[in-house]
This record gives structure tokens, C-alpha cells and sequence, in this order.
């Protein structure tokens, strides 16, 4: 091809973005764009930014723009982090298999720690907080929780009474359990993204053997790939950000 007396190279072929293809990985991740683009990237080493993905995979119809799922809140360094659980039905060695999903969340610098349990009791509870916490090295002086029984004796939101136990366990490691209001999941927007995370872009277009397997790549997914990856507008990358955050956070 010659513009103007001058030789231009031919247009690159869109082979690795065509619709046969992005349809199949599409479906193969739950229909999760930026699983499909790790896919792309990193396995079958296709260089595309996630805008463009996103971009062809509408023009297609393919994808519809996501839902939002929780509004932004304020952040202030080493003043919260947020806790919850929630159900996934997970596939181990092809067997469908309902685990709890528990995730501890540094609200300013967007750090997290995942792991899933057969059961979650009180005492697993304490165990996952003093794991995740031990590995961090530090801890928000408060933690948001919803109104659960796991560590909550009555009442609800600000009158809320955290049983002594788990009050005893919060203040051995630097903070204090705060329930929510009733009815303001917001309150823990972080955490609800959190988990939107897990569901779109952690579970799917990946196999696990086990439990230990599973825990295995949510540990190296939680705490060395999103470490990395730019968060948000904002594009915050967690690990630069805990870097700051630290001299703000109880050890």
C-alpha cells in the first residue's frame, strides 16, 4: 500500500479479536470481560488493552456495560477496613461444592485478603482475621462488620454490642468491631466491590482441585495480582498505597 509516494505498512490482521473467539471466552468466563482479557494476554498472548476489548465486545453485542453495585465512600489512611462473607458454589474436581467466601478489606489502600471455608463459625472468624492480619503486619483501628451474630451479643448499628470475646480478640490486635446500619450495605462499599471482584474476575475461567487448591490461587490472586493491578478511577495500586497507609495502622 503507498499514500502520497510513501510505502504504509497493511493494516494488522483482527484475527485475535474476532468474534468466534471472544465469544468462546466469553462464555468460558461467565461472561467476566476482564477475565477474558487476562485470557487473551497472558495465555494466548494477544496485545489488547481492556478499553478495547471491551469496546469490540459491544460492538459485537456480546457484552452490555456492567451494573453498578455500591457507591463510593470517603477514605482516610489507616481508619477502616471492612470484613464479610458471602456464598459462592465453586467447582472442585467437577464436583459443585457451596463455600464461604471470607474477605478482609484496607479501605484507603484497597488491600485484600481472600479465603474460602467448608463452614465459618466464630472461631474460623478469628482465625481468618489473625491469618490475614499477621500476614499484613498492621490493622485499621476500626473494622465495619454487618449486624452477624459472630460477633455481635445485640442490638443493631450504633447500638450494636460486640460480644466480649470478640471484643477481647479485636483489641488484642489493635481495633474495635463496628456494626453497620441496618439496611446500608454501602457502609461497606468496598467489600461489596470486593466480592464483585471475586465473582467476575477470580472464579471464573479457572479449574481447582481442591479446596487447598482453591486457596492456594485465591491467596496468589489476592495478595500478588491485585497487589499490582490499579484500582479504581483513581487507578490506586494497592501496594504503593499500603506503603503510606502503613505509618497510619496498628501493628
Amino acid at each position: 500500500i503507498r499514500r502520497q509516494g510513501k510505502a504504509v505498512p497493511p493494516p494488522r490482521p483482527r484475527r485475535e479479536l474476532d468474534e468466534e473467539l471472544l465469544r468462546t471466552l466469553y462464555t468460558r468466563c461467565n461472561g467476566r470481560a476482564q477475565r477474558v482479557h487476562e485470557k487473551l494476554t497472558e495465555e494466548l498472548g494477544v496485545e489488547v488493552t481492556y478499553p478495547t476489548l471491551t469496546r469490540r465486545l459491544r460492538e459485537l453485542g456480546i457484552s452490555a456495560p456492567p451494573p453498578r453495585r455500591c457507591d463510593q465512600v470517603p477514605d482516610e489512611p489507616g481508619a477502616e477496613m471492612q470484613h464479610d462473607t458471602t456464598i459462592y458454589t465453586v467447582t472442585l474436581d467437577g464436583k459443585a461444592v457451596r463455600l464461604v467466601a471470607s474477605v478482609l478489606y484496607l479501605r484507603y489502600s484497597k488491600r485484600r485478603y481472600l479465603k474460602f471455608y467448608r463452614r465459618f463459625e466464630r472461631f474460623t472468624m478469628k482465625c481468618f482475621l489473625h491469618e490475614s492480619l499477621t500476614f499484613w503486619g498492621h490493622g485499621a483501628r476500626v473494622c465495619i462488620i454487618d449486624n452477624t451474630n459472630l460477633a455481635r451479643l445485640h442490638g443493631t448499628g450504633a447500638a450494636a454490642v460486640i460480644a466480649p470475646e470478640m471484643a477481647h480478640f479485636a483489641q488484642s490486635h489493635g481495633f474495635r468491631f463496628v456494626c453497620h446500619e441496618l439496611g446500608h450495605p454501602n457502609r461497606k462499599a468496598g467489600e461489596e466491590r470486593s466480592f464483585w471482584t471475586v465473582e467476575t474476575n477470580f472464579l471464573p475461567g479457572r479449574e481447582f482441585r481442591n479446596l487447598e487448591d482453591l486457596n492456594a490461587q485465591a491467596f496468589e490472586w489476592a495478595t500478588v495480582r491485585m497487589e499490582q493491578r490499579p484500582q479504581g478511577k483513581g487507578r490506586i495500586v494497592p501496594a504503593k498505597m499500603f506503603e503510606h497507609e502503613c505509618r497510619y495502622l496498628a501493628e
